[in-house]
Order: C-alpha cells, then structure tokens, then sequence
C-alpha cells in the first residue's frame, strides 16, 4: 500500500498547524488585530474554503482548529469581548432550562378525570353502566354492540 504523496508545502504546513495547536504561541499585536476584525475572519473563511478545494482536506480540518485558536488568542491579544466569554457553560444552562420549564401543576380537569374515571386493573374490562345509543345515519356503516 502506498502512501499518497504530499508537497512540500503541505508537509510544512501540517508540521506548523500542529506546533501552534499544542504550544501556546502568544499572536503578536499587528496580527491580532487584523484578524480579530471583520475582514481578517472573512479572509479565514476563505482559506478554509481554499484549503478544502485544493489541498488535503486533513489539512483543511487542522485549520479550522487553528483559525479558532488564532481567534481565540487574538482577541485575548487585541483585548476585545470574544463570544467565548459569554457562552454558558453546560451547569448554567440546566439551571436556566429548569427555570424556563416549571414543573408541572394538576389542573381541575386532570384532577377530576383521575378520579372519577373508571380505570381498568390487572387489564380487566370495566363494567360502567354507560350504554351508547347509535342512531340510524345516511350511508354510515353499521356498528356492531
């Protein structure tokens, strides 16, 4: 099985991405604040876009990984709110989710229902006094007592 083969320039980016991932390379300012603005994270997208057309879709992966950590950084850098700060964590979700979801409450009808109503047990037929009355109908089908 052979191995596919890889540029030069694919390798050396791998080898990059990979070293930026695992050690914590501060972004200089001049970087930083160039892609934490519009245009630097609408050129980002266009390289994962290119990536993804024209060079090893792994690669293409790895940097979508990259551009968040040099998102990430470069708003620690530059300063900006990034939307990391304010994203909940999973905790502060469940406590927002039992407040929006109170529990319960029985209402009249539910109660009456409940116990008024003849609830068959061990799955035993009940016998109610209530016998229904079918009426003749225009071109109904017959119903069966």
């Amino acid at each position: 099985m052979a191995f596919p083969k890889y540029s030069l320039i694919e390798i050396l980016l791998f080898v990059i991405f990979v070293a930026y991932l695992i050690f914590p390379i501060k972004t200089p300012f001049f970087l930083a604040s160039m892609v934490d603005s519009t245009f630097g994270i609408i050129g980002i997208f266009i390289v994962i876009i290119y990536l993804f057309f024209y060079a090893n879709p792994i690669l293409a992966i790895l940097y979508i990984f990259v551009a968040y950590e040099l998102v990430r950084r470069s708003s620690e850098v530059t300063g900006r709110i990034s939307i990391i700060q304010y994203t909940p964590s999973q905790a502060k979700m469940n406590v927002e989710i039992v407040k929006m979801n109170p529990k319960p409450y029985v209402t009249l009808e539910e109660d009456v229902i409940a116990n008024m109503a003849p609830i068959p047990h061990n799955g035993a037929p009940v016998e109610t006094t209530f016998k229904p009355v079918a009426e003749y109908i225009h071109g109904g089908s017959p119903v069966a007592f």
